[in-house]
Formats: structure tokens, sequence, C-alpha cells
């Protein structure tokens, strides 16, 4: 976004910004087989290789009284097993805590990328990575109601509801549409659309600026408004890169949940 903001000044790139604003190109020198290397997939590496320091550090040489590295790490990690894993599943959530806060954490921290200045742009608003996210939380609520109930208790249970047999031919589909197809649609959609609209504001309102300053001076009180909207916009999306990570992982705890329910 930095970049785009320099040439638009300049007055050589079109307003609005669109959708192909989120195809970055290539920043690896080894030329057309260098698709996949953009700053999208920097981010995501960056992101890992940061939280896998952070956690190494933090726990590398443990005290009874915890250092503040310490005591950060363990702080987020009992925030996830207490509030969301035993919260959301009971006892049994605490065997899913380390997953949760791995995922918390990766979401989190690649969402915040969105407002950090010089990257400004997160990986979730590309559907590729909330896809992944989506397709290992469904992957594996299905293998743990397997493993807890056995295949044929688990699918009986999730697609026959209890109710009379003339209207299952009805509530059948409607089971498996939603258990089966429109979870892991909606945990992808939602961490996209949030991550997605989020940048296109805050580009809309910082290069709209730019925009009316080039189209003409009298609209300078205008481009501070629109730049100022950029600043109040930016703690709006603080919030909700937090909340968007909770949500997530809440979602999926409560999918677990139902798969290891005992009413299967």
């Amino acid at each position: 976004m930095i970049g785009q903001t320099v040439v638009l000044a300049e007055g050589d790139s079109p307003f609005p910004p669109s959708v192909g604003d989120f195809f970055l190109p290539s920043i690896a020198p080894w030329g057309e087989h260098s698709l996949w290397v953009t700053k999208i997939t920097l981010l995501v590496w960056l992101a890992a290789g940061l939280l896998i320091l952070f956690f190494l550090l933090s726990y590398r040489n443990p005290q009874l009284v915890p250092t503040k590295k310490q005591w950060f790490a363990e702080s987020i990690y009992g925030f996830v097993r207490n509030n969301i894993a035993v919260e959301m599943i009971g006892h049994r959530g605490v065997a899913f805590a380390p997953y949760f806060t791995t995922l918390f954490c990766f979401i989190l921290l690649t969402n915040l990328f969105s407002i950090v200045p010089l990257i400004q742009i997160s990986p979730n608003s590309h559907i590729a990575f909330p896809a992944i996210f989506a397709a290992i939380s469904y992957v594996m609520f299905i293998w743990v109601g397997i493993r807890h109930h056995g295949a044929g208790k688990f699918f009986k249970h999730s697609l026959i509801p209890p109710a009379p047999w003339y209207i299952l031919p009805l509530l059948i589909p409607i089971e498996f549409f939603s258990t089966f197809l429109v979870r892991p649609f909606s945990l992808a959609v939602r961490l996209f659309a949030n991550m997605f609209a989020g940048h296109m504001l805050l580009l809309v309102f910082t290069l709209g600026g730019f925009a009316m300053i080039n189209a003409t001076p009298l609209l300078a009180p205008v481009s501070v408004l629109s730049w100022v909207m950029t600043v109040a916009l930016t703690f709006l999306e603080g919030l909700v890169i937090v909340l968007q990570a909770y949500v997530f992982v809440v979602l999926t705890a409560s999918y677990v949940q139902g798969a290891v329910a005992e009413e299967h």
C-alpha cells in the first residue's frame, strides 16, 4: 500500500483500487519460476518463524517465577486453554489447547500485518490461507469424532437427527449440507472477507486523500478528513484483527465439542 500511495501521489496510478491490487508480483530474482515467492509468501514464513522463535526463547529456561517473556507466553496459552478449549469442550479440551493456541497466534499475527507500517496487508486477505486453516480444522473435527465414537456412530448422529422417520429425507441433506459443507466454507469466508474488506477500506481512504489533492487543491480539507478516517479505521481494524482470530478458534472448538459430545 505504501508503494501505491507514492505512485498515486505522483499522479501515475488509477483510482479507486481494485481486487487486482491483492495479486502482488513476484519478488524473487529468478524469473518466471518464482511466481509463488511474493510478499504474501514471505509474510507467512515470517509469521511462522517469529512464533517459533518467540515460544522457544520464552521456554528455553523456564522459571518458577516467570520472566516477562515466559509470563506473556504462558498467559496466551492459559487464555486459549481456559477460555476456549476447556470452556467449550470441557476437560477433554486440554488436549486440543496446543493446536488452538497455535491457530490463534498464527491468525492473530498474520492479521496484524495488515496495520503494520510498510507491510499493510494480511495473508488472510487472500482466500487461500483462510481456506487452509478451515480445511485443517474441518479434517480435525471429523477425525476426532470418528476416533471418539467410531465412523458409523459419528456419521449416523451427524446426519440423522432425532425426528420422525417421514421427515428424515428432508433433514438428512440439510444436516449434511450444514455440517460438512457450510462449516469449512463459513470459517474460511468469514476470516477472508473481514481482512479483505478492512484492507480495501484503509486503501480507499488513504489513496482517496491523494486522489482528491491531485484533482484540485480545493479538496485539501476533505483529503485531510479522509486520512483522519484512515487513522480511525486502523484502530477499528485492530479490534477486528483480534476478534476474528478469537472467533475462528472458538468456532473450531465448538465443532470439536460437537464431535466428541456424549450424545453421539
